[in-house]
């Protein structure tokens, strides 16, 4: 490219961009002034539900050009209305991303808290309708709401906000693994699977390298997964354990980080992280482990299947409810 017209390429990809967004936050008012509308009408039983019906094929006999409405979509209008009527503070976030998003979120999400926080995952971390859909489908909801991510003393104090950006359990049904899998499979998978192991992670990951190699004397040590987070402005380290998490697991850990820090990191960058990612936890085994750690840790554990939605949906209802009663 001709770097003097570079500045003007910008402008117009940003004026494209803009007006994408214009014409998106248009569509998702039209959509709810027509979804207002019905509701009124129904609930004023001005209109019964077959004038929908009759509406749709008006529009398609008299308005062929205009695309999107039929009967069932028209009803969707309604429904799109009627849940986020009574919460005005969503009213951004819902022009902010598409119609087909905002679709899967409110038909598929129960609670306001729910589609909340997908509608806000859907935004920062630019999904696409496919990697939203598989997120829903993990149930990255409950499990954000009930994780209780094991992080060391010395990632608290110096990050209190960390736990936002780790998970406590990560699910890599994506890989087809094998209950007996060995650590090398579950590497080889998920570099080979990187960009839908980036969208688990999340988005602000820049992969590095597979066994990172680190030179400590006269030996030689990898790193299994190396990345960088844009948004902490440090190295993530990421062992990989096929089996449960055992204290000593941290000692290796700790060695790349520290090797990292010295031989590694840049100036402006903060503090390599390091991430222990395990097949299974005991949280109190964990919990012992890192209660003195002054180095930035956490232990994760990954499963190899979806979880059962309806499991961690209960759990999370114990959750609230106990809280209730701690109030």
């Amino acid at each position: 490219m001709d770097k003097r017209f570079a500045d003007i390429i910008q402008l117009i990809n940003l004026s494209r961009t803009n007006a994408i967004k214009a014409v998106n936050s248009e569509l998702i008012n039209l959509y709810w002034n027509i979804g207002e509308y019905l509701s009124n009408k129904l609930v004023k039983s001005e209109w019964g539900d077959s004038v929908v019906t009759e509406l749709a094929k008006y529009i398609q006999q008299n308005e062929p050009g205009i695309k999107g409405f039929s009967d069932k979509n028209i009803w969707r209008m309604k429904q799109f209305y009627e849940a986020y009527k009574d919460f005005p503070k969503l009213s951004t976030l819902l022009r902010e991303i598409s119609w087909s998003h905002n679709l899967a979120i409110f038909s598929r999400c129960k609670t306001v808290e729910e589609k909340e926080f997908y509608l806000k995952q859907a935004k920062q971390e630019n999904y696409s309708f496919r990697e939203l859909d598989r997120q829903i489908s993990a149930s990255l909801f409950e499990r954000t709401m009930i994780g209780n991510s094991k992080l060391s003393t010395g990632l608290r104090e110096t990050n209190p906000e960390i736990g936002k950006t780790f998970k406590d359990s990560y699910i890599f049904e994506f890989l087809n693994l094998s209950e007996d899998h060995s650590e090398s499979d579950l590497q080889e998978g998920l570099v080979q699977q990187m960009k839908t192991f980036i969208l688990e992670i999340g988005k602000d990951f820049l992969f590095i390298s597979e066994e990172f190699k680190l030179q400590v004397g006269n030996s030689d040590f990898y790193i299994d997964l190396l990345f960088y987070h844009r948004g902490l402005q440090c190295l993530v380290a990421f062992e990989l354990k096929a089996d449960k998490f055992k204290p000593d697991h941290l000692g290796q850990l700790n060695f790349y980080l520290e090797a990292l820090d010295r031989d590694v990191k840049k100036q402006n960058e903060n503090p390599s992280i390091g991430v222990l990612l395990c097949k299974d936890k005991d949280s109190e085994v964990v919990e012992y482990a890192l209660s003195r750690s002054l180095s930035p840790t956490m232990v994760s554990e990954y499963k190899t299947q979806l979880p059962d939605k309806k499991l961690l949906q209960q759990k999370l209802h114990e959750l609230f409810d106990n809280q209730k009663i701690n109030e």
